[in-house]
């Protein structure tokens, strides 16, 4: 059965609950190409081997995140299903939507097309599909919720907003968009906390890390820890372009993902402080976001290209 874990649990706190199986859901937001989904496929099935029970439920209308996890095949998306299964009448299964692979169950909640509906409600659609089908009593040690940070509306904020999983885990690089998606999600977990709610910020990954350093300072000012540094490495993207699974215990990148696995396992939930855009900025050179520059107001003969001549107002003036 799934059953949260209390925020005690999270902190370390022995909390007995005889006869439930806890489960750890952790909620992954980052920047759409950020590697969100490299991470993820690598975490989860490092976690497999490691003797633990994963679920990986892609929650980004791309439909992408089970990609990697099963060699660039396509997986049936629950939205597409029931869509189809409604039509002929039919109800869906699990069998219909879950797929696994060497002990990593995975599924894609899948999204509308271009311009014909809502990828939230997408997403709180899928959802409520999931709990028709048991979700609540799956037996799994770790759910593992792929979002995409890039979007703001309600339910890319659903596990935040309704203290759906206990844990944010944030992927980012040393570049301003990633990191302001990052901050973006740091903010809506602290308005949340203020709100009541119980989500923490369990980390940060730093993925293609060149070494120069604005995540690392992004995680310091912001006071959540450093789950892992995955290097830029031509290896890892060669790899990863060709659909390749780097996370194995045997492998080169093993000890790697075996001891993000362990840091994500471990983590706690943190309450973030979110930077100010003028801190954000701060981290980079002045080079690298222009911060040295001076704005100039424009003035109305900019905009009209002629000189403007004040013209007499008509409006009608009454004395009291």
């Amino acid at each position: 059965m799934i059953s949260f874990l209390s925020e005690a649990e999270m902190n370390g706190e022995t909390v007995l609950t005889p006869g439930k199986k806890a489960t750890q859901i952790i909620a992954i937001y980052g920047k759409g190409g950020i590697g969100k989904s490299f991470t993820l496929a690598n975490l989860s099935y490092m976690m497999a081997q490691l003797g633990k029970k994963v679920l990986l439920i892609g929650c980004d209308p791309k439909s992408d995140t089970t990609s990697l996890l099963f060699g660039g095949k396509a997986c049936p998306t629950i939205i597409e299903t029931a869509s189809r299964k409604k039509a002929a009448g039919e109800t869906v299964e699990i069998g219909d939507i879950c797929f696994k692979r060497d002990g990593v169950y995975a599924m894609e909640l899948g999204g509308p097309e271009v311009g014909r509906g809502c990828g939230g409600r997408g997403i709180i659609h899928g959802f409520e599909t999931l709990e028709k089908l048991g979700f609540h009593d799956w037996g799994f040690d770790y759910v593992l919720l792929d979002f995409l940070g890039d979007v703001v509306c309600g339910g890319f904020g659903l596990p935040i907003a309704r203290d759906m999983c206990q844990k944010v885990i944030l992927v980012g690089s040393n570049d301003l968009q990633s990191l302001y998606v990052v901050n973006n999600v740091c903010s809506a977990v602290e308005y949340f906390r203020k709100l009541g709610g119980n989500v923490g910020v369990g980390g940060l990954v730093i993925n293609k890390d060149d070494g120069t350093g604005e995540a690392q300072a992004f995680a310091k000012a912001a006071g959540i820890p450093i789950l892992a540094e995955i290097p830029a490495d031509e290896d890892i993207r060669r790899k990863s372009a060709a659909y390749q699974i780097i996370g194995k215990p045997d492998g080169r990148w093993g000890p790697l993902f075996e001891t993000l696995a362990s840091a994500v396992a471990d983590s706690i939930p943190n309450r973030p402080k979110p930077l100010n855009q003028d801190e954000l900025l701060s981290l980079f050179s002045s080079d690298a976001v222009g911060r040295d520059y001076v704005l100039e107001p424009a003035t109305a003969e900019d905009l009209f290209g002629t000189a403007r001549v004040a013209k007499p107002s008509l409006e009608v003036v009454y004395d009291e």
